[in-house]
């Protein structure tokens, strides 16, 4: 497969696996942040910290279950089994953490606000393809991670939601 990609577009895949890691939705995560901060929102300021949890929160959670499976990368041939825990990248395929990250990243936006989150879940979208097209990733290594991120935006989103809910209710008593 990689004998048949264009040069281009490979390294347009490259771009968007490298931008498409954790550090860059951090540093937007925390410019939002700040920017929500200075408006003085508390909505989008708790929405914005929500994001940067899940982001936290789907990417330590991926990187356990890496290390934990083993699983080789499609550019490993010498093994096709599981061999016990591993800490070398090149048997961290399983799940993919740049998709958990940003599905988790996104996802919290998706269930605070579909409207806009749905038009943002196209960058994890985007990540997992480019995951594949480089050949760091299976297509079950970044379906599962997408799950996994949203699993974590949902429950990141619903505790942070339930606690603003709860303030917002004893702030009127």
């Amino acid at each position: 497969m990689l004998q048949q990609q264009s040069r281009s577009l490979r390294n347009f895949m490259h771009s968007v696996s490298r931008f498409g890691d954790w550090p860059e939705h951090l540093a937007l995560g925390l410019v939002l942040l700040g920017m929500a901060w200075g408006r003085g929102s508390k909505k989008w300021t708790r929405i914005f910290l929500s994001m940067l949890i899940a982001l936290a929160l789907g990417g330590l959670i991926a990187r356990g279950i890496k290390i934990g499976t083993g699983r080789a990368r499609p550019s490993v041939k010498t093994e096709e089994v599981w061999n016990g825990p591993r800490f070398s990248s090149k048997y961290n395929a399983f799940p993919s953490g740049h998709v958990a990250a940003s599905s988790a990243f996104f996802g919290v936006l998706l269930f605070a606000s579909w409207r806009i989150g749905l038009g943002c879940m196209l960058i994890p979208l985007l990540i997992a393809f480019s995951r594949m097209y480089v050949a760091a990733h299976y297509l079950s290594d970044v379906v599962c991670a997408a799950a996994l991120g949203l699993i974590v935006a949902f429950f990141v989103n619903r505790w942070l939601l339930r606690t603003a809910n709860i303030e917002h209710q004893t702030s009127d008593v």
